[in-house]
């Protein structure tokens, strides 16, 4: 149990050494003018709060900076949502103020800004797969043994992809197999097409659609690519810009794993709704060992579809943080629906 003055102390120290990536001296901390004690008593108590777990020493400095511990106590006890200023108020809604086509535009966006605000790396999950599903299916010929497939879910996404037929496909197979399509994986989660294919709509092809197979076929790859969560990026390289990564290959390796959407999808994903804040090592993953990852979830609905996730150094500015992403959070949620409705 921290005292009232142990307490000032450690938020003192872990707000100037977000502000200045320096680590923080007794005098630094005897100069603010919410705190007033004493130089020596202020040493006493950091000693005691390094004692504790709160706060560690730099061997090349006198100055203490908070560990994850005091992160952690600082996050859950200390800290208060800062009230997001007019500006950024004001760019984001200009920003999310245009009118998109489609949902998926509404998330790139909302990366982008996101990076722009905070100078950390922002991930945003598209619409859960596990969630959205098939509202409609296109299927327009471009050639003898070409046609153009246009999915469209009930999230807003549409997304178009060649597939190829055997040769000499009649227009009538063609309509059959939209209309088979339609009729039977309509409202069907994206997840369950491939197996629907497999099972139902196979034997219905067998049925009523010649050369069947290889139509089959050309389906099952175009499905097996809308299982992919989609995984979308602002500021990649922010984390270049921390004074923490100077180290080449450290940053290199996280850089890496930006490449690798499905465990970036895996270790963004929060299997609680609202915000998270994970510190350091509860990551559980090394790579992130000296990162902070804040998430929060966005729904479609009321139904949650997404989140939204920013990476950046344990030294990370907790309180507008917290702030921003309850406000996309809200806004994202806000803006599907009236796409939804539209």
């Amino acid at each position: 149990m921290l005292t009232e003055r142990q307490l000032y102390i450690l938020k003192a120290i872990v707000d100037d050494y977000i502000t200045n990536a320096e680590p923080v001296g007794s005098r630094t901390i005897s100069k603010r003018q919410d705190i007033n004690f004493s130089p020596a008593t202020i040493r006493n108590e950091m000693s005691d709060l390094e004692e504790m777990g709160f706060l560690e020493k730099p061997h090349s400095s006198a100055g203490r900076i908070p560990s994850q511990k005091g992160y952690r106590y600082y996050v859950d006890h200390l800290l208060s949502p800062m009230q997001l200023s007019s500006r950024d108020v004001t760019d984001i809604r200009s920003q999310l103020a245009e009118k998109f086509q489609e949902s998926e535009q509404v998330i790139q966006q909302s990366a982008k800004i996101l990076s722009q605000l905070t100078s950390y790396t922002s991930i945003v999950l598209g619409p859960e797969v596990f969630e959205s599903k098939l509202q409609q299916i296109q299927l327009i010929p471009i050639s003898a043994t070409q046609a153009v497939i246009i999915i469209v879910t009930d999230s807003g996404h549409v997304e178009n992809q060649t597939v190829y037929f055997p040769e000499n496909v009649s227009g009538s197979d063609v309509e059959k197999v939209v209309n088979i399509l339609n009729d039977r994986l309509r409202g069907v989660p994206i997840y369950q097409l491939q197996q629907k294919l497999s099972q139902e709509i196979a034997s219905v092809f067998k049925k009523y659609v010649s050369k069947y197979e290889t139509m089959l076929t050309a389906l099952r790859e175009v499905f097996q690519d809308h299982q992919q969560e989609k995984v979308y990026y602002g500021g990649k390289t922010n984390i270049l810009s921390q004074p923490e990564f100077n180290d080449v290959e450290r940053v290199r390796n996280i850089l890496n794993i930006f490449e690798e959407d499905a465990l970036v999808s895996k270790l963004i994903r929060s299997e609680d709704q609202g915000l998270t804040i994970r510190i350091g090592e509860e990551n559980d993953f090394k790579p992130f060992e000296d990162l902070s990852l804040v998430t929060a979830t966005y729904t479609l609905d009321g139904k949650y579809v997404g989140t939204i996730g920013l990476l950046g150094p344990t030294r990370m500015e907790y309180p507008r943080v917290i702030s921003l992403m309850e406000y996309f959070s809200r806004d994202m949620s806000d803006l599907l629906d009236r796409k939804n409705k539209n």
